[in-house]
């Protein structure tokens, strides 16, 4: 798998598709997996259209299994891309198919509305396990490997108004980093509104020449 994924979105993802070596994977997982992460791609970079249609192409083929497990891991999957993007909404695809899903998995998902509980920390990944306590910041998300799982952290603290200034500055250069435009949009508007509030004209006007050049950018071919 490529290094779009770290800690507990890989672990999802290697339960779906079986990374590691042995026989050649059937037809399903090859096009589910390449499905999923052109998806993820196409969202992160602000392509609606393209991350739809890969997304029902991943469904599609998982659902050649009949396992509602692996399309809710899927889906689950899909919900952390969002959360990453500041975009808070319930994860219905997910919800529907909650009965079907394994403890670590229905975890993750309160862990992502914000809603995790201290039951549920055995049940996260370790890295991720310090963003349950109340007093969590940008210290912890500065420990998470993987600009991903570093952006959805910070979202999980930011949808349970818990980011700091850190926080806000660390999702910033990961979603810089990698070129995706949809997160850092949404993180350099919070961070325009908070400068606003603060009455900081000089850094209000330095974030929004930012956003305009970010959002100017030509969008890759689908």
């Amino acid at each position: 798998m490529r290094g779009l994924r770290t800690s507990f979105l890989a672990a999802l993802l290697l339960a779906l598709f079986g990374c590691a070596g042995g026989p050649p994977p059937p037809d399903w997982k090859l096009n589910a997996q390449g499905a999923i992460e052109r998806a993820q791609d196409a969202y992160l970079s602000g392509q609606d259209r393209v991350a739809a249609l890969e997304f029902a192409r991943a469904r599609s083929e998982i659902a050649r299994t009949g396992r509602a497990d692996l399309l809710a891991r899927a889906e689950l999957v899909r919900c952390a891309t969002r959360v990453a993007s500041l975009v808070f909404e319930a994860c219905a695809g997910f919800d529907a198919l909650q009965a079907d899903a394994a403890a670590p998995e229905q975890a993750y998902a309160r862990y992502l509305q914000g809603q995790a509980t201290a039951q549920d920390a055995a049940l996260l990944p370790s890295q991720h396990r310090p963003l349950l306590a109340p007093q969590a910041a940008g210290a912890a998300v500065a420990a998470i490997e993987g600009p991903l799982s570093r952006l959805v952290a910070a979202g999980v603290l930011m949808r349970s108004n818990r980011a700091d200034p850190q926080t806000i500055v660390l999702a910033i250069d990961a979603a810089s980093g990698q070129g995706w435009r949809r997160p850092l949009l949404a993180w350099l508007g919070v961070q325009a509104r908070r400068a606003e509030l603060a009455g900081d004209t000089e850094a209000l006007a330095r974030i929004q020449r930012r956003m305009q050049l970010a959002g100017d950018a030509p969008r890759p071919a689908p």
